[in-house]
């Protein structure tokens, strides 16, 4: 199938994990994908294996963090293509030593607070706005947040983090106002536990499968459950949904908070 066949696409982050699948995504259903990352070599490699799958990508470095680079990143992307239909504004400062650092509010180091914002909403406001211009140009197009399901909900590690995600979640809805007449839509995913290397690497297997008690379908998330989520958004199919905020997390975030001890209670009954 060629859902979005034809069309031009950005994705951020898009070196590895949740970008790299769905930039992978996008291409075999017929995208052109600029994988955007600030680590050129995993952008690189990413590209080369969707050339060999028989797509087409090319890889650019991006500081999210810097205006300048993420300027010069749209107007490559745009002299490469001609246009951009699809913006997937995916990258995030997920890494350890951010991650480790984002914890109790009274002990919050004010750096770690703005590295997440600099690079999660800003780094976001950032592309936006040197892409939505040349979408303009081109006639409209489908811009795609990553945001996350703790920008729901209160939790007790990475407030930093929630916080920088659910600000995501109010740029989405004024991204969607602002551009709707230009025929620009603007949607937010929100991932539960997508247990990427990384996820995987930052938590122990307790952790892992207090947090699978919680998820209402009977397996792991993947990082192609999102991408399927974010294809469905960037393809014609979604051509009347603009300024959601959708949760593609297995049910974590939606259901009653004692649901994971009702099911071991009901198991244990039927023991």
């Amino acid at each position: 199938m060629g859902l979005v066949k034809g069309k031009f696409a950005i994705v951020t982050g898009g070196g590895a994990n949740i970008g790299e699948a769905c930039a992978k995504m996008l291409a075999s259903h017929g995208a052109s994908v600029v994988i955007a990352d600030i680590n050129l070599d995993g952008a690189r490699r990413v590209a080369s294996e969707i050339g060999e799958a028989g797509g087409t990508a090319i890889a650019l470095q991006v500081d999210l963090g810097n205006e300048a680079s993420v300027a010069a990143m749209a107007a490559a992307a745009v002299a490469e293509f001609g246009r951009v239909d699809i913006l997937h504004n995916n990258a995030a400062n997920t890494g350890a030593a951010q991650m480790t650092r984002d914890g109790a509010l009274t002990e919050m180091e004010p750096e770690v607070w703005d590295a997440a914002f600099d690079i999660n909403t800003r780094g976001t406001m950032l592309v936006t706005k040197h892409v939505v211009p040349h979408m303009i140009a081109a006639g409209g197009g489908s811009i795609i947040n990553t945001s996350s399901g703790v920008s729901l909900l209160g939790d007790v590690l990475n407030p930093a983090y929630s916080a920088s995600k659910a600000a995501v979640n109010a740029l989405t809805r004024n991204t969607a106002a602002q551009f709707g007449r230009a025929n620009i839509r603007c949607n937010a995913i929100l991932p539960g536990l997508v247990l990427s290397p990384v996820a995987r690497a930052q938590m122990t297997a307790e952790q892992l499968g207090m947090i699978q008690r919680h998820v209402l379908l009977p397996r792991e998330s993947s990082a192609d459950d999102i991408a399927g989520a974010v294809l469905w958004l960037a393809s014609d199919l979604s051509s009347f949904v603009t300024g959601q905020i959708i949760s593609a997390d297995g049910g974590i975030c939606h259901h009653q908070p004692h649901y994971a001890d009702m099911i071991d209670m009901f198991e244990a009954a039927q023991s």
